[in-house]
């Protein structure tokens, strides 16, 4: 991950793992209803998720990576685009 993402303020890395989740999502071809169906988490959790209102534990990142078919650490492990990076500075 980028080290940036490590003095991000809380409220700002929320919305970085949001987004990383809607990416992996969507790269998969998944709508928020199926990837909630496949982690058990209604459509209305995994939005959440995505915008970065909620704090996810780790139990429920197992449970989207699983979903998603990657490991834990493949998730954490890409770089942040600097128009990310610019967004969460404002």
């Amino acid at each position: 991950m980028h080290p940036n993402a490590i003095n991000m303020p809380k409220d700002k890395f929320k919305i970085l793992i949001g987004k990383r989740i809607a990416y992996l999502r969507n790269k998969k071809g998944l709508s928020q209803p199926e990837l909630g169906h496949l982690c058990n988490k209604d459509k209305q959790s995994i939005n959440r998720l995505e915008q970065g209102n909620i704090n996810p534990s780790v139990f429920q990142l197992l449970q989207i990576t699983n979903a998603l078919g990657i490991s834990l650490s493949d998730f954490f492990d890409f770089k942040i685009p600097e128009e990310i990076l610019e967004e969460l500075k404002e």
